[in-house]
């Protein structure tokens, strides 16, 4: 279709310039056709629906449910000592060691009145053994050793489970920064560009007040001075929120330039309670990584007390591997008493005991610093609070200065610096608000997460 047209003549262009108009539109065209398609294919996010999929999709939580899986095989791990031990081997020998020979040949249900003359006995042919051999072998007791190993892996189970509610928490909290992130980005874009055509209106007042006769040349350069540094200001706004997308999609678990329509405006958040760190899971992880030491070191002791076990054998000697051979079986009970180890079992006792002691001390340290982080999280819930009411008075005083100083400099009684002074003020003001905003929806989402209380279906989410 291209070509034919292109073939068209009009008058006053040529052919190359008509195909490169032709060429342009059609761009243009697919843009908008893609852009509008894009814009269809997204469903509007709420910060609780970013929060589901975080939670749904994040590499944080997936390495965090690794961790729990290979916990849960430690477990395993310690109750295999309760199980017994089942082996199969398979050994081939050959030689003419006179004890060698002598034992093997009864093992192999071969020995005869021949093999007891002096002279075989001292100086035996070589003989090969083909010896197969199944042993089991079961602990009956053993003074705590594997029931406190079984112990310890499960509290290491608790551990891991309570640091992926700390990463959940962690995560939630992420989100929602990067989500207002946005949200304050879009609307500081939003101020950014209304001040822009403020400043484009006043300019066209300026120019119109100085044909009047009523302002010079330099009041007009003065307003253009300032839209250039409102154009600016809508640049910075555009780079923030390119920004804050790639952000929010990092937050979510997303190739960085997924598209999204955001829901939850930034509006001033609910109050929130005040509460304890009690909840916190590193609290939690904390107490649990203190009884899982105690225990280690209770399995730990056990290595100073004796084992009893019992093991069982079925063996089968050959000097052929199928043929002239015999078998045998073998049952005994054994007490095992590790009487000196090198100071091995005595040093993981200690080291025990040392891990539980550190824990116990990180647990008060902690509690502080969550306190303190609660605390801190408060004030500043409090403090964003107070500024947005301050805030809000000073955008309402700004516009109505404004609006006056506009009025007087149009019947020349104020200067171009007033105005510019007084658009600068109110477009201070209204950033300002915004950012009051911000801070207050993040210091009451970060409130809910020193509580501990932070989940997808919180109220500071809505």
């Amino acid at each position: 279709m291209r070509l034919r047209a292109c073939k068209t003549r009009a008058p006053g262009l040529s052919r190359r310039k008509i195909c490169r108009i032709l060429g342009n539109v059609r761009k243009r065209i697919l843009t908008l056709m893609f852009g509008a398609l894009a814009a269809a294919a997204q469903t509007p996010l709420t910060l609780k629906d970013a929060v589901k999929q975080a939670l749904g999709r994040h590499p944080s939580l997936e390495a965090a449910d690794a961790r729990i899986q290979a916990a849960e095989s430690r477990i395993g791990q310690a109750r295999s000592g309760y199980l017994p031990r089942v082996q199969y081997m398979e050994n081939l020998m050959r030689g003419n060691n006179p004890v060698y020979v002598f034992g093997s040949l009864l093992t192999q249900r071969q020995f005869t009145a021949a093999n007891f003359d002096i002279a075989r006995l001292n100086r035996p042919d070589a003989l090969n053994n083909f010896q197969s051999m199944v042993t089991a072998e079961q602990l009956i007791y053993d003074f705590g050793g594997v029931k406190n190993g079984v112990r310890a892996a499960e509290l290491g189970r608790k551990m891991t489970e309570a640091e992926k509610r700390a990463a959940e928490l962690n995560l939630i909290a992420h989100v929602a920064r990067a989500y207002h992130g946005v949200t304050l980005a879009t609307q500081a874009l939003e101020v950014a560009r209304e001040a822009l055509k403020t400043a484009e209106a006043d300019l066209k007042r300026a120019q119109t007040v100085r044909d009047a006769g009523l302002a010079t040349d330099a009041d007009v350069l003065a307003v253009q001075v300032h839209v250039a540094a409102m154009k600016e200001q809508v640049i910075r706004r555009e780079a923030d929120l390119k920004v804050a997308r790639a952000a929010l999609n990092e937050a979510l678990g997303l190739p960085l330039d997924t598209p999204h329509e955001l829901a939850t405006p930034l509006l001033p958040a609910p109050a929130v309670e005040a509460a304890s760190p009690e909840l916190r899971p590193e609290i939690e992880q904390i107490r649990l990584a203190k009884q899982a030491a105690e225990a280690q070191a209770r399995s730990a002791r056990a290595g100073y007390l004796p084992q009893i076990a019992f093991r069982a054998q079925v063996e089968a000697d050959r000097q052929e591997f199928f043929n002239k051979g015999g078998g045998n079986w073998l049952v005994m009970g054994s007490v095992r008493w590790n009487l000196f180890d090198g100071n091995r079992t005595r040093q993981t006792v200690a080291e025990a005991k040392a891990m539980a002691s550190a824990a116990a001390a990180s647990e008060r340290q902690y509690t502080n610093a969550l306190k303190l982080e609660l605390t801190k999280a408060l004030a500043d819930f409090d403090a964003a609070t107070e500024r947005i009411a301050v805030t809000e008075a000073g955008v309402a005083q700004a516009e109505e200065s404004l609006r006056i100083i506009r009025n007087r400099y149009s019947n020349g009684l104020a200067t171009v610096t007033e105005l510019l002074r007084a658009q600068t003020a109110l477009l201070d003001a209204k950033t300002r608000r915004l950012a009051a905003i911000h801070d207050q929806r993040l210091a009451a989402v970060e409130v809910e997460r020193s509580a501990g209380k932070l989940n997808g279906d919180s109220n500071v989410l809505d």
